[in-house]
């Protein structure tokens, strides 16, 4: 938001023009991009912290420190949401999208034990509608406002002949701060219990894999309307925009109040393969399949692909967005602390010494 940046496409001021070309003529929209920009400050606003000390129109965003940090650290990470747009630009539906952004990045982050400061955004549009641009910066708001950090600006960019006209590519970058004592590294000896944290779809994971078995080549919004699964009250449509959740203020406080040990976000690459992220090479994470119970949509996209368990578990998060390892001893109040910020949470593995790897067996193994 800081700035609307136009791009000419290739051959603008060739030979066979006749007479003055405007930006306009090759495809670029000043004053849409200027409607935008003023339509997005309010949002901005609505998001910042303390510790903000500059205004939406700088070239760019000075933020302090938080106050009550000894040796603070900056933590970083930058993400997008994916495919998933092309479902928003299907239905015509933005104002969710901008959550899935900062979600991916926050949640990054304070797996390491960042509390997000500051965040970023980068909007590029074919061709820019302001009605579109302020409904995915609503949400993107929305996700700051819950995970607690500041929009302090962005990048606002039309690319006519890049993107067509209708097309949006979304991407955030977040910026956190931590105890340089405190930070989360991998875990190392000793026994923990993991503490899945539900996710109650497919938030930004697997898409371009969903999309080519539920909806084949081209988003069709008849087959969006449709029932998500037999007897499911609400749509296909829903279901992939449902908005992803945001665990930061959850894991922050599991690390304060119970001593967790390590964290792992579910991305891609699927539910074991990020759990081993956050294992050092003298440790092992077991974890239990039928310990929680799996959203309908995964078993929809498994039966109609068909789409083998093995990639299946490759690929999506099965149902559990964010790993949390704590001590034995802490299990209750951790999936206390879960509850109480509104995940459902399970205890569906633990830490045991091994080589650095996760695996996923049948429950009671």
């Amino acid at each position: 938001m800081t700035s609307a940046s136009v791009h000419p496409p290739a051959g603008v001021g060739d030979a066979g023009h006749s007479g003055p070309l405007s930006y306009e003529a090759a495809g670029v929209s000043i004053d849409a991009g200027d409607e935008a920009v003023r339509r997005l400050a309010p949002h901005a606003r609505s998001t910042y912290r303390p510790e903000v000390l500059s205004d939406i129109g700088a070239f760019g965003a000075v933020t302090a420190l938080p106050e009550g940090f000894t040796d603070p650290v900056l933590v970083s990470a930058n993400d997008g949401a994916g495919t998933k747009p092309l479902i928003a630009a299907a239905l015509g539906r933005w104002d969710t999208i901008g959550i899935d952004v900062v979600a991916m990045c926050v949640d990054d982050i304070v797996t390491l034990g960042a509390q997000p400061l500051l965040f970023h955004d980068q909007i590029t549009a074919g061709s820019l509608d302001p009605d579109v641009v302020e409904a995915i910066v609503t949400g993107l708001a929305a996700g700051c406002r819950s995970a607690g950090c500041a929009l302090v600006g962005g990048e606002l960019a039309e690319h006519p002949d890049a993107l067509a006209p209708g097309d949006y590519d979304i991407a955030g970058f977040v910026v956190g701060v931590a105890e340089r004592a405190r930070v989360r590294g991998p875990i190392t000896g000793g026994a923990a219990t993991l503490v899945g944290l539900a996710s109650d779809g497919l938030r930004c994971n697997g898409y371009s894999l969903a999309r080519r078995v539920l909806l084949g080549e081209t988003p069709d919004p008849a087959v969006l309307g449709a029932p998500a699964w037999p007897g499911a009250d609400h749509s296909l449509g829903d279901e992939m925009l449902r908005p992803s959740v945001i665990y930061t203020p959850a894991v922050l406080a599991l690390f304060d109040e119970c001593g967790a040990v390590g964290a792992a976000h579910i991305t891609g690459g699927g539910l074991v393969a990020n759990v081993a992220r956050m294992l050092g090479p003298d440790v092992d994470a077991l974890l239990r399949r039928g310990s929680w119970p799996v959203p309908r949509i995964f078993d929809r996209i498994a039966d109609t692909g068909p789409v083998a368990p093995e990639e299946m578990q490759r690929v999506f998060n099965l149902g559990i967005g964010m790993v949390v390892a704590v001590p034995p001893s802490e299990v209750d109040a951790a999936v206390g602390i879960a509850q109480g910020a509104g995940h459902q949470a399970w205890v569906i593995g633990e830490i045991r010494p091994g080589a650095g790897n996760a695996h996923l067996a049948e429950a009671g193994s």
